[in-house]
């Protein structure tokens, strides 16, 4: 008898022991897929911040890295209609690795520089991302925005210091305006009279490396294109003015910061613009666009197109994906790049997006939603080139502008 209550003492315990052991496998095995669901979510939510805020990982920027043949592929497979005896690039296993390993990684196998570029400042790789194609883009050919080789404070100022402007640069003649379109207006003695903002400004222009030139206006080639004479300031004044004769009205900033700021630092640059922008909407509430204008460190066959018989320089947009609302930047790009390429083919070059790997990667943008940066022509273009292309984009600008007032008119008046 003794022995069968201590075998069923023994069972029970036994018992117990086992229901102990489940119990303690369950918690653990509930802890575990807890902990996992926890670090799931939370890598979930870094990529999802990563992918955006960096065009390198968006679906724009993957858009702008394959080959059109291969969305062309994927289009024939849906749409029989579509299919085409013409031979299409195929999506290679070299583009695959190279877009992983960026998105993994942001080395760009291109790039033996981008292995270094996080680690040493001043190693930056140019990691510009096309978001938006202009026609004919390169996408392997991106905006270049290099520092001053050097700095002269007082550069300009003296004649053979390879910053002044020969004498025929500064004769050069003054190109023509483009036609631009005339908006709607009423008529007042047979002339259509153009809407006009009064004395309101509404587009602000400013530069934030205001000393950026170009080799033909230089005396001396060898030296860095950088003037405190004859520089990007000058397309920001045509600009200004042609808005102002469409009716726009431009306020324009020609600061120079070498010369304004105390110990001026060439990687502060667009610390002491934004002060500039800042104080600006402090002054006038009305202002509603911000342009940066910018001169590109490319080469003149990137940055040069021919349109009906002038040569105009080429525009990259940048956008900074720093800028937590940067898609609303890129939309304001986007109205301006789409109608550049409908009335001038080929002027655009884009809308590139760049990282903190690559620059400011903010550049003022957070500061409005039509804000801004354009690299106007490259380091070989003219200043009657720039001109022209600074004429093209008022007429756009304008354009814009009035289209957008005359919606919200409109929509004031059926309410």
């Amino acid at each position: 008898m003794k022995r069968r209550i201590m075998l069923l003492d023994i069972g029970r315990e036994s018992k117990r022991m086992r229901q102990l052991l489940v119990t303690g496998r369950t918690f653990a095995l509930l802890s575990f897929c807890s902990m996992l669901f926890f670090v799931v979510l939370g890598v979930a939510g870094m990529a999802h911040k990563q992918t955006t805020a960096s065009p390198v990982n968006s679906m724009k920027g993957f858009a702008a890295a394959v080959s059109s043949g291969f969305f062309g592929d994927m289009l024939e497979m849906e749409m029989p209609a579509f299919q085409s005896s013409k031979e299409t690039e195929s999506f290679t296993s070299k583009q695959i690795s190279a877009l992983l390993m960026r998105a993994l990684t942001d080395i760009n196998p291109n790039d033996p520089k981008s292995l270094l570029a996080g680690e040493l400042p001043g190693m930056s790789a140019n990691d510009a991302f096309l978001i938006r194609k202009g026609i004919g883009t390169d996408t392997d050919v991106g905006p270049e925005d290099n520092a001053p080789i050097t700095y002269d404070p007082i550069g300009g100022l003296h004649e053979g210091d390879g910053t002044d402007v020969t004498d025929e640069t500064v004769n050069d003649p003054e190109p023509q305006p483009t036609e631009a379109n005339e908006p709607d207006g009423t008529v007042d003695n047979g002339e259509p009279v153009k809407p006009t903002t009064g004395g309101s400004k509404v587009a602000f222009i400013y530069h934030s490396h205001n000393r950026e030139s170009w080799y033909p206006v230089l005396t001396d080639k060898s030296k860095d294109p950088n003037s405190s004479t004859k520089n990007i300031t000058l397309v920001g004044k045509r600009l200004a003015q042609k808005l102002e004769e469409n009716g726009v009205g431009a306020q324009h900033s020609n600061t120079d910061y070498p010369t304004a700021i105390k110990d001026y630092r060439w990687e502060l640059s667009y610390k002491y613009s934004m002060k500039t922008v800042k104080e600006a909407i402090a002054s006038s509430k009305e202002l509603k666009f911000f342009f940066d204008l910018h001169r590109d460190s490319q080469k003149r066959k990137f940055t040069t197109v021919d349109i009906n018989g002038k040569s105009y320089a080429q525009v990259y947009f940048i956008i900074g994906h720093k800028n937590p609302n940067w898609e609303k930047n890129e939309a304001f790009a986007t109205k301006i790049h789409e109608a550049l390429d409908k009335q001038y083919p080929g002027i655009s070059r884009g809308i590139w997006g760049k990282t903190a790997a690559s620059g400011n990667a903010e550049y003022n943008q957070s500061l409005a939603a039509d804000s801004v940066l354009i690299e106007v022509g490259g380091v070989d273009n003219t200043l009657e080139e720039c001109y022209r292309t600074a004429d093209a984009l008022a007429e756009v600008i304008s354009d814009l502008y009035w289209a957008e007032e005359k919606a919200s008119t409109s929509k004031g008046d059926a309410s």
